[in-house]
């Protein structure tokens, strides 16, 4: 096993040595996900927050916006997954808040209130 462990690290270092591996890590393909991730992120943040504070137009557009990504992350060549990946993220994010907002100003939920989640109960 002590064997394995030189060749492994061997392995990643040649790999990651190669040009098509550089040139991928300095490109947009790369990092355009990378900063895309701050959107899903903050969105699961939010989750916890009271509901009146929910832009619905907003989250209309990140909706929309990750959508057609998705669609471009799909369709481009070669596919981008990392910017899927990304956009699926934030579509079920910002669909979440989404259902969050609607229940807050149309279904009732001004009525009954906001609380914030609870922690379960523990025994002793």
């Amino acid at each position: 096993m002590a064997s394995a462990a030189p060749s492994l690290f061997a392995r990643l270092g040649a790999k990651l040595s190669k040009k098509e591996t550089r040139d991928y890590f300095f490109s947009t393909h790369f990092w355009g996900p990378v900063a895309n991730w701050g959107l899903p992120l903050a969105a699961m943040a939010d989750i916890k927050k009271s509901p009146e504070l929910i832009s619905g137009k907003m989250t209309t557009a990140l909706c929309i916006y990750s959508a057609l990504f998705m669609r471009f992350a799909w369709l481009v060549i070669p596919r981008n997954y990392l910017l899927l990946a990304v956009h699926v993220a934030n579509e079920s994010c910002q669909l979440t808040q989404m259902y969050r907002f609607v229940n807050w100003e149309y279904m009732g939920g001004k009525e009954k209130g906001w609380l914030p989640p609870q922690p379960l109960p523990t025994s002793k």
